[in-house]
């Protein structure tokens, strides 16, 4: 909407409060509350300014004034405050200077798009996220100077077959595999489920189904795609309201990529088209194999030229890579892939094109940056098409089954340090990403990693304490 029709609903409807919100470098939803009464035409215009020194990776102290510039076109009415709040996503600028924050993932997003249009070869980037996550009852964990512990449970997970409550065990659960797509009483969550998704449809967002995912206990919505940074402000308020629905009712919502070791992992699965304003599918050649024109081929080209270095971004947590390097599950599939290969309808690799016009990235999870994910999608396939870059052979087989055949393909990281070497080595990606964003993010991400080392696990313990 309008600054002047942001203004106008909160005038006529009261509103108390404006929450404006931003998302930090870990894919983090931030927020400040202001009393509405002090937000103007003059506020909307010239910004809030905030203190981001206590935002991991961008300023430090002694230099820390940085300015939230209002999207009113993102504006929502949070359903979960008890005053009524209209919500607000921003982008970060420079006060002194109103540029655009470097290190801010939002206004990356902003410049991949203005990049793809400035390149001549689409207008317009549509992207389908699809984010999977886990519903718990009782989240528990430690990791003290004596002990290591992690536990989870859910009424309705598979383990719980014998598990005494007080009212009975009805026996209605999901097996390992039995998760796509049982009715209730089996599906226990089908009316949390709904409630998820009516909320973001009474928020305006797109959206189309939601379903009990493979594993037990695992869900997932679903939004109808969108423009590149417009999806990511959706992706945002999709995890949020997940969040709160779930708070509501008891539960804990989490998108960690890996969360057993024994079941499939979260992906975040993205649909990937680009388009003119004349409604031409860059991508699409009904004379091509697969339907996929020679621009769409050397912009998948670059995915796979840049997939390594990408996986810092699509899959930046020590978790996953317990997901993307996992042994076969006890459903018989992670899920996700190790390799760097492509096919068409297939979805044992790493990128699949379903249909003519659109390919599908299968290798990000739920813990990835939604800005962040899709700006680096359109960095890696533009400098694809600018070096003519070609994504190699496709293959057809089931990679769970025989990817072991393949001998010439390459393997993606096998931890998130390797995925730190891959781009701290990729000059061309971090250039098109941004030279200041890349050393920063991968500054940051070494942190994580460097933390991570330092930890005693349990593994250590049980097998090195009597040596």
């Amino acid at each position: 909407m309008s600054t002047k029709d942001f203004l106008k609903k909160i005038k006529d409807e009261d509103i108390e409060y404006v929450d404006v919100r931003f998302t930090d470098t870990r894919g983090k939803l931030q927020h400040v509350t202001i009393v509405s009464d002090l937000v103007d035409e003059d506020f909307v215009e010239e910004g809030f300014m905030f203190d981001g020194s206590s935002i991991a990776g961008w300023k430090s102290i002694e230099a820390s004034d940085m300015k939230l510039m209002l999207d009113t076109d993102t504006a929502y009415v949070d359903p979960f405050y008890a005053e009524k709040t209209i919500c607000v996503h921003c982008s970060v600028v420079e006060p002194d200077t109103g540029e655009a924050y470097e290190r801010d993932p939002r206004g990356t997003a902003q410049k991949a798009e203005a990049y793809l249009k400035a390149s001549g070869i689409g207008d317009v980037a549509y992207m389908g996220p699809e984010a999977e996550f886990f519903l718990f009852d009782n989240v528990k964990f430690s990791n003290s100077i004596n002990k290591v512990s992690y536990e989870v449970d859910a009424s309705d997970a598979s383990w719980n077959t014998d598990t005494d409550y007080e009212m009975g065990n009805m026996g209605h659960r999901p097996g390992l595999k039995g998760g796509y797509f049982p009715v209730n009483p089996t599906d226990e969550a089908q009316d949390l489920r709904a409630e998820m998704l009516s909320t973001m449809k009474r928020l305006g967002m797109k959206v189309d189904k939601h379903h009990h995912e493979v594993a037990s206990c695992q869900h997932e919505l679903g939004l109808i795609f969108g423009t590149l940074t417009e999806q990511a402000d959706e992706l945002q308020k999709y995890k949020y309201v997940i969040h709160n629905v779930a708070h509501a009712y008891g539960k804990s919502a989490t998108f960690m990529p890996k969360p057993f070791p024994g079941l499939t992992g979260n992906g975040c699965h993205c649909h990937v088209s680009v388009w003119d304003n004349d409604g031409a599918n860059a991508f699409a050649d009904d004379d091509m194999p697969f339907g996929l024109s020679a621009k769409g081929k050397t912009f998948l080209g670059g995915i796979m030229k840049h997939a390594s270095a990408m996986a810092v971004i699509t899959n930046p947590t020590v978790n996953s890579y317990k997901r993307i390097n996992a042994p076969r599950t006890m459903s018989g599939a992670t899920w996700a892939p190790n390799t760097v290969t492509w096919t068409g309808n297939n979805r044992t690799h790493m990128v699949r094109v379903p249909g003519p016009g659109r390919f599908e990235l299968r290798l990000p999870d739920g813990a990835t940056n939604p800005y962040l994910l899709q700006a680096v999608i359109i960095a890696a396939g533009l400098d694809g098409m600018a070096t003519n870059a070609d994504p190699g052979p496709h293959y057809d087989i089931d990679m769970y089954q025989e990817g072991h055949l393949i001998k010439d393909a390459p393997r993606l990281p096998l931890n998130l340090l390797d995925a730190l070497r891959e781009m701290g080595s990729n000059t061309d990606l971090q250039l098109a990403m941004g030279k200041e964003f890349s050393s920063a993010y991968l500054k940051l991400k070494q942190t994580e990693w460097n933390s991570y080392v330092s930890h005693f696990s349990r593994w250590e313990r049980e097998n090195t304490l009597d040596i």
